[in-house]
């Protein structure tokens, strides 16, 4: 039985034995039960967070050592690392625009994320001294920031690593190769804790489910059609009108062009599993020359996450709107820094997007327990935005050759 199956198993028991638990009246068993789910659930979470720290360093600094390219390439990687940063953060924009306007969530405060909340609200403080505060925070020492779990000092420490490797190139591959290893090793964890995720979430879920009402189910329907519509109109106006305008390339050429490899992503919701794929449409159907499509198809693979990166600001909204949270322009600047630089490097494999999902909440302070609620629509939101990242790297491949032409 695939993982997916038995995660969908274990949501469905959690979500029915919430809905039998909240039916008893007060007894010895239902406290005893919701403390043994509380108890599991935690363990799950506190499993992720022993894995993340490593996990999110080691991907930062292998994904932006791996941009390190040959001097005639320069034009070629500057220009695709400009493509792929300005529309990971022109979804991010939109993801946090439909948020704003339609507010899924708005209205439900969940008892579960209660302490959370009372953490979040002691930690405010005026605008000038967050931002002070912001600042400093961003420049620690390594090890203590990777000891507290400073999620951001950590990403900054990574990205300075890994531009260190790219400039000092084939000096340092041993350090290059070791924390390329030391990502494969955390991703073998990963996948050993995957396996208790079906336990972890039915846990979480039933916590959930026995202790509020059945309006959490609606404003979840609310959220997946706002992310999904959202998502649509990124990848069906937004990147077909930035190919338009730059590349001159019509929507309907270019979707006939890349159909394989959308639906192959779609099915998969894996753009690494889809980049054979890919690179096929990119060559030989939209005559993207070789070296260009080789370069800008992998590395968007890697780092050219639109749909994700969308999905994450929304989300973190919509948690933070269940604990009864509004967050303010400081907060969400963090989620957008966060947001955009969590995807370097990660694994184009499904339900990663779990991990920098937990790196995102715990960056602003909102409840990891919030993956309870998240993971179990994840596999629906997965298959439209992986296609939609898979498009971004496609409309990029096209756009880098155009740019690189008219300025040789």
């Amino acid at each position: 039985m695939s993982l997916n199956t038995r995660i969908l198993i274990g949501c469905l028991a959690g979500i029915i034995g919430g809905f039998w638990l909240a039916g008893q009246p007060a007894a010895p068993l239902a406290a005893d039960t919701l403390y043994g789910a509380k108890l599991i659930g935690n363990l799950f979470l506190d499993l992720l967070r022993m894995v993340l720290v490593p996990l999110i360093f080691a991907s930062i600094v292998s994904g932006v050592a791996n941009l390190r390219a040959h001097g005639q390439m320069h034009r070629v990687w500057t220009t695709t690392l400009a493509f792929f940063f300005s529309t990971m953060g022109l979804a991010i924009v939109i993801g946090f625009g439909a948020a704003h306007i339609f507010r899924p969530g708005e209205g439900m405060h969940l008892e579960m994320f209660a302490e959370a909340t009372k953490n979040f609200q002691a930690r405010q403080m005026p605008l000038p001294d967050y931002i002070a505060q912001f600042l400093r925070g961003l420049f620690q020492n390594p090890f203590k920031a990777l000891a507290n779990g400073d999620m951001l000092a950590v990403v900054i420490i990574a990205l300075f690593l890994g531009i260190a490797l790219v400039v000092g190139g084939e000096r340092y591959r041993n350090i290059r190769t070791l924390i390329e290893e030391l990502q494969e090793i955390c991703l073998r964890i990963v996948g050993w804790i995957m396996h208790l995720a079906p336990f972890g979430l039915a846990a979480l879920l039933l916590q959930l489910v026995a202790t509020q009402k059945g309006e959490l189910l609606l404003s979840l329907g609310h959220f997946i059609a706002i992310v999904t519509g959202t998502t649509l109109f990124h990848g069906l106006i937004v990147l077909p009108l930035i190919l338009w305008t730059i590349a001159r390339v019509s929507p309907l050429r270019f979707f006939k062009g890349t159909r394989e490899a959308l639906i192959t992503a779609f099915v998969t919701s894996s753009s690494a599993a889809t980049l054979p794929v890919s690179l096929r449409c990119a060559e030989q159907h939209l005559h993207v020359k070789k070296d260009v499509a080789n370069f800008v198809v992998p590395l968007g693979a890697t780092v050219n996450m639109d749909g994700t990166a969308l999905y994450e600001a929304a989300a973190a909204l919509f948690v933070a709107r269940l604990a009864g949270i509004e967050l303010d322009i400081a907060s969400q600047m963090i989620i957008f820094v966060v947001a955009m630089l969590g995807a370097i490097g990660a694994p184009g494999i499904p339900s990663t997007g779990m991990l920098s999902m937990v790196l995102v909440l715990e960056s602003v302070g909102l409840p990891t327990e919030a993956i309870a609620i998240l993971l179990p629509i994840d596999r629906i939101l997965d298959t439209v935005r992986t296609a939609v990242n898979v498009e971004g790297d496609l409309v990029g491949a096209l756009i880098v050759q155009k740019l690189s032409e008219d300025s040789a």
